[in-house]
């Protein structure tokens, strides 16, 4: 049986707004790159034939590119312009998706994701058609109700991350409907049109890089891999 080609879609529309910086979050510097660039490489370091589709709004692509040069940036991948929302931007990076494939979309601020995680994700979504990456959440929970709030046990919960993985027919079909105010994700794109989600075990290490303290945490993983 032929073995499908893998993507990554690397969605990186964010701002840096809640990182209180005038960069583009995907663009500050950890460790001596841009976390974007982080993120490449550990699919890059996964498999050197992935296909990667960096997502990115239309008016940074010249930065990048200008940033791809400042640090001799060699990985090869395609830029595609994003949309209004991430609904809009991963429905764009699946124009570059050509054929049946397997495509996983990732954050592009989530630059520590083990490659052992990508493979049980392309692996699972190969076998199942889905699969998504979560942990379990270490906190307690408390749902919000109109009395005030009740705790809930939180061994039926999951925290969702990226990367999600799906064969590119079914997340096409998925990115035909409209966008919906609940779609919060890919998972939730997928399941609206009865597919089921596969869960992979993911890695509290695997951070979305959003808030000043998150650069911190950033640093010291970026140390340790080094």
């Amino acid at each position: 049986m032929a073995i499908l080609p893998e993507y990554a879609i690397i969605v990186a529309g964010g701002s840096g707004t809640r990182m209180q910086q005038d960069v583009p979050k995907q663009f500050i510097e950890v460790a001596g790159k841009p976390i974007l660039m982080h993120t490449m490489e550990r699919f890059h370091k996964y498999n050197p034939a992935v296909r990667m589709v960096v997502v990115l709004p239309q008016e940074q692509l010249i930065a990048w590119r200008e940033l791809c040069r400042k640090y001799s940036f060699k990985l090869f991948h395609m830029t595609v312009a994003g949309g209004a929302t991430r609904f809009g931007s991963v429905k764009n990076g699946l124009d570059a998706v050509q054929g049946e494939a397997l495509v996983a979309v990732h954050d592009g601020v989530r630059p520590f994701v083990d490659t052992d995680t990508i493979k049980a994700a392309f692996d699972a979504a190969d076998k199942y058609g889905s699969a998504v990456v979560a942990v379990a959440p270490k906190d307690s929970i408390r749902e919000l109700t109109e009395q005030g709030s009740m705790a809930v046990p939180r061994v039926k919960y999951k925290l969702v991350q990226t990367p999600q993985c799906f064969r590119a027919s079914i997340l096409r079909k998925a990115y035909e409907q409209p966008e919906l105010a609940h779609f919060t994700d890919d998972a939730s794109v997928v399941e609206s049109i009865g597919e089921t989600i596969t869960l992979v075990e993911g890695s509290y290490r695997n951070i979305k890089i959003t808030t000043p303290e998150d650069l911190i945490l950033a640093e010291a993983f970026a140390k340790e891999l080094g």
